[in-house]
C-alpha cells in the first residue's frame, strides 16, 4: 500500500483550485424513466463538463499544483483521448506546453481535439508498445512533469470533486442515495468519488462499474489483490481500457468502494439510446456503463436512488448512430 493517500480534505481543496475554470454538471432525472425503473435514477451529466468529460477536473487540479519553477519544462501525458484532451485543455489555461501520447486506434474526435487544444500528439500501438514506457522516456529526456491518468494523489483528489457536487445537489433535492455508480478504467474517477463523500454523506454505497472482460476493479476488490485483464481483451469503450487498478486507486478503492459491476457492449449500447431517448444526453460508450448497470437490474433500483456519473460525452458520430440503431 502506498505510504500517503489522498483525503477528503485534499479533495476540498482540489475543490478551490478548480472552482474558478471547471463546469458544475447537473445532476438531471427523467419522471418517465423512473416511473419505468420503479426507482429514482439521478444522472450526474460529465460530457458537459470542459473537454466533454470529468477528466478536465484532475487534470487541471493536477498542472496547478506543479510548482511555478518546474511548469516552464512542460507536461508528459498518456491516455486513450479524454485525459489527453482534459490535460491539453487544462495546460493550455495554465500555460504549459503539453505532449500527448494517444492509441493509433483512439476515435479520430478525441485526437483531433487534443490536438485543438494546442498539444503536441505522439500516436503508439497500445496492443504492442508501452505508453507507460514512452512517457516514463519523453518526461525524462525533456525535464518533463509526468500527469498520470488516474494513479496520481492530485488527479484523484479533483476527480473527487463531483463526489462534492453530487452530495450538495442531492441534498438540494432532498434526497440521499443509496448508492453511486461510477464508470471505472484505472480507478481516479470510482476512488475520488468515493472520498468526496466521505465527508458528506458517508453511509452511501459507492460501485465501479467496467465492461465485461476489462473488469479488473470488480475482480481485484472481489480477490482482495490486484487482478490484470487479459491482453486481447477488447470494448467499444475504449476509455475504459486500462489494464489494471493503480496502486494507489486500488488501496483507496479496498476502503471505501463497495463493489464491482460489470456491462456487455450490447448492454452499453442500450444504455446510449435509453439516455439520449430519456434524459436528452449524448454518452460515449464508456460514459453509458453506469445507466446500463441499472438498466439491465445488476444494480437494483426499484424503491430506491441510484445516481450515476455519465462520465464524458466524446463518441464517433458513427458509433452513437449505431448505438441509436441497436
Amino acid at each position: 500500500m502506498p505510504d500517503s493517500l489522498p483525503t477528503h480534505d485534499d479533495v476540498r481543496h482540489a475543490a478551490e483550485r478548480i472552482r474558478p475554470v471547471a463546469t458544475v454538471t447537473p445532476l438531471i432525472e427523467s419522471a418517465l424513466l423512473n416511473e419505468e425503473l420503479g426507482g429514482r435514477l439521478l444522472v450526474k451529466c460529465e460530457m458537459l463538463q470542459k473537454t466533454g468529460s470529468f477528466k478536465f477536473r484532475g487534470a487541471y487540479n493536477r498542472i496547478a499544483m506543479i510548482p511555478e519553477a518546474s511548469r516552464k519544462d512542460g507536461v508528459v501525458a498518456f491516455s486513450s483521448g479524454n485525459h489527453a484532451q482534459g490535460v491539453a485543455a487544462a495546460a493550455r489555461l495554465l500555460g504549459v506546453d503539453a505532449c500527448i501520447i494517444m492509441p493509433k486506434d483512439a476515435p479520430q474526435t478525441k485526437i483531433d481535439n487534443t490536438r485543438a487544444y494546442g498539444a503536441e500528439v505522439v500516436l503508439y500501438d497500445r496492443f504492442g508498445e508501452s505508453r507507460e514506457e514512452i512517457g516514463a522516456r519523453l518526461a525524462r529526456e525533456r525535464g518533463s512533469t509526468l500527469v498520470k491518468p488516474y494513479d496520481d494523489p492530485g488527479i484523484i483528489a479533483g476527480q473527487g470533486t463531483i463526489g462534492l457536487e453530487i452530495a450538495a445537489q442531492s441534498k438540494a433535492m432532498g434526497v440521499t442515495p443509496d448508492a453511486v455508480l461510477t464508470a471505472c478504467s484505472g480507478g481516479g474517477l470510482v476512488t475520488g468519488v468515493a472520498l468526496g463523500l466521505a465527508g458528506e454523506m458517508p453511509k452511501v454505497d459507492v460501485y465501479s462499474v467496467e465492461p465485461v472482460g476489462l473488469d479488473d476493479m470488480a475482480r481485484s476488490l472481489a480477490s482482495g489483490k490486484l487482478e490484470r485483464n487479459a491482453a486481447d481483451a477488447r470494448s467499444i469503450c475504449d476509455a475504459l481500457m486500462a489494464p489494471t487498478p493503480g496502486d494507489i486507486t486500488f488501496a483507496i478503492a479496498r476502503q471505501r468502494v463497495r463493489g464491482g459491476l460489470a456491462v456487455s457492449d450490447a448492454e452499453v449500447r442500450k444504455a446510449m439510446a435509453l439516455a439520449f431517448r430519456h434524459l436528452k444526453i449524448v454518452c460515449e460508450p464508456g460514459g453509458a456503463v453506469g445507466v446500463a448497470a441499472v438498466m439491465t437490474g445488476k444494480m437494483p433500483i426499484k424503491g430506491r436512488t441510484v445516481v450515476v456519473v455519465a462520465s464524458g460525452g466524446n463518441v464517433d458520430p458513427a458509433l452513437f448512430r449505431e448505438a441509436l440503431a441497436a
